[in-house]
């Protein structure tokens, strides 16, 4: 109640928050709402990524994937910089670059996305 923090119940298995900074009348609890598109699309190329290495049974450490948002442009840019340890071969590597280009995040920002919100009063109980 008149704070710019939610709290967003995803699938009635997990709870997540966003707020907004201080500067921007928020308490900077937790993300702001922008933030969290990156951190997807960071999290689903690391998972695509450390999911196929263990289905091919290769060691590959840790995985470390650097996403910039640009929203303030249009239209919005995000770039991905997925670094992966020293030591694989040419060939885990290709693969792996095609594996991250498989991430649902992805393909759903370059897919581009059609907006509908609708605003109503609650209805009482």
């Amino acid at each position: 109640a008149g704070s710019l923090r939610a709290e967003i119940d995803v699938n009635g298995r997990h709870t997540i928050h966003t707020d907004e900074p201080e500067d921007l009348g928020g308490e900077d609890t937790a993300p702001a709402p922008h933030e969290i598109l990156p951190a997807a699309l960071a999290s689903c190329i690391s998972t695509m990524v450390t999911l196929y290495a263990r289905r091919k049974g290769w060691d590959i450490g840790e995985v470390r994937v650097d996403v910039t948002y640009d929203y303030e442009s249009t239209p919005r840019r995000l770039e991905a910089d997925v670094a992966l340890p020293a030591g694989l071969t040419e060939e885990q590597v290709t693969r792996l670059e095609r594996v991250a280009r498989t991430c649902p995040v992805g393909k759903a920002f370059e897919a581009g996305f059609t907006l509908e919100e609708r605003v109503h009063t609650a209805q009482a109980a």
